[in-house]
């Protein structure tokens, strides 16, 4: 393949933007090599700007869950548009998207909109520590919610990607606030509860981590956590901007059948554009502002451009129920092919899935949390990444990230998938 209008676009950009990016995972120092300049996408595939096509299987880190430029979203956005982008006023559509939400999320009563899922997620602890009364929160090793100084400590993901152990400008005071505890070890969330008795305001966690590759949760570990936030008066935070809408409908609380008090949506909610929203009970949410004193504001906040794009994507996975059991079907006939291939290879290996969500690791161990994933044979995925790159795959280029599914990738890219596998070497 051709890149060489990437590289000379790459190489424009480190002038003018930070290492060329406005996302660290962009630009590929996790992989290697120079990162690939999109120029436009359609259902299941992307298109370079050397006009190379590649299966694509970040899908804008997960909301193009019904493929690129799904043509009822594409209408809508250009409808409203001619009726202007912002007001910075209330609009009828915020009460329709919240309407909507409420109507297949279970255990929310009240929402407001944001910009981002980082957005959502420091307001969700914000807005907690303002319910309690208290100041400290619990995190999991490997889970991101953001970028925010408080949610920076073992963050997994980008800061995993780029080997960043501590981050600079995060205060040591405010990370004094912040407690992390292992995914998946329920013994040592116990032991960290008791250390810091009625301390603790919230626990904020990825259901289904998808920072760390993807790490589903053990069985009992979610109601674990559910019933220890119950004994000691924690408020316990759901951040679905991964698994909101893509799990199931009304996202993992849904698919776990576990109630968590406050939950985070991103982009999934604006159909890839910049959104968030947190939500949750009535007795927590009215402590926000204008009903309560806890302060949170955006101009942004609700537009109707991320409205109507969130509103017209959520109504069709609301509409066909079956649009999951699909997503499941290709992700687990993807993930059993790429295995079986590999195994037939002899290359020690782990492939994590849940739905649509899925990671591949490199190694015989188990992959269950942040450490085991770190100890994965990192090399041997970026090898992996850039011979299925050359032959039109496009995947996370982090081993730290889940590998998102959309309805658009249909049997013939799931076995040009696994064509692929056969020829690594």
């Amino acid at each position: 393949m051709d890149h060489s209008k990437s590289k000379n676009l790459f190489e424009r950009a480190q002038h003018h933007l930070p290492g060329g990016v406005n996302s660290p995972v962009r630009a590929f120092k996790s992989v290697g090599g120079t990162p690939i300049f999109i120029k436009k996408a359609k259902g299941a595939y992307l298109y370079d700007e050397d006009g190379n096509r590649y299966i694509d299987y970040i899908n804008s880190w997960g909301p193009m869950i019904l493929g690129h430029a799904y043509e009822p979203v594409v209408q809508a956005i250009c409808e409203r548009a001619a009726d202007s982008t912002s007001f910075g006023a209330p609009t009828e559509l915020e009460t329709d998207m919240a309407e909507l939400i409420k109507s297949m999320v279970p255990n929310v009563d009240l929402i407001r909109m944001v910009s981002s899922g980082t957005e959502a997620c420091m307001s969700a602890i914000r807005l907690a520590r303002g319910y309690t009364g208290k100041n400290k929160f619990i995190k999991f090793e490997g889970c991101y919610h953001g970028h925010a100084d408080s949610l920076l400590v073992k963050a997994g993901s980008g800061l995993a990607t780029l080997n960043i152990q501590s981050v600079p400008g995060v205060s040591a005071a405010v990370a004094e606030d912040t407690l992390t505890s292992p995914f998946n070890d329920l013994q040592a969330l116990q032991t960290l509860i008791v250390a810091h008795p009625n301390e603790i305001a919230a626990m904020i966690i990825e259901p289904v981590a998808g920072n760390m590759g993807c790490i589903l949760p053990k069985p009992g570990f979610l109601e674990g956590l559910r019933t220890l936030c119950d004994q000691h008066k924690i408020v316990l935070i759901f951040d679905e901007v991964m698994t909101g809408f893509r799990l199931a409908g009304g996202g993992a609380q849904q698919y776990f059948n576990i109630k968590s008090d406050l939950v985070t949506y991103g982009k999934i909610i604006g159909g890839g554009l910049p959104v968030g929203a947190f939500s949750g009970r009535k007795e927590i949410m009215q402590h926000i502002a204008p009903l309560g004193n806890v302060y949170q504001a955006g101009t942004l906040s609700g537009n109707p451009i991320a409205m109507i794009a969130g509103y017209t994507l959520l109504k069709e996975l609301k509409e066909n129920s079956g649009i999951f059991s699909k997503l499941e079907q290709t992700t687990k006939k993807l993930a059993e092919g790429i295995s079986a291939v590999l195994s037939s290879k002899g290359i020690d290996h782990t492939v994590n899935r849940l739905g649509s969500m899925m990671s591949l690791h490199f190694g015989k161990h188990e992959v269950v949390d942040f450490e085991t994933a770190r100890q994965c044979d990192m090399p041997l995925f970026n090898l992996f990444f850039h011979q299925l790159l050359h032959q039109g795959v496009y995947l996370p280029p982090s081993a730290y990230e889940s590998w998102f599914v959309s309805t658009a990738i249909t049997d013939e890219e799931v076995e040009a998938t696994i064509n692929a596998v056969r020829n690594f070497n």
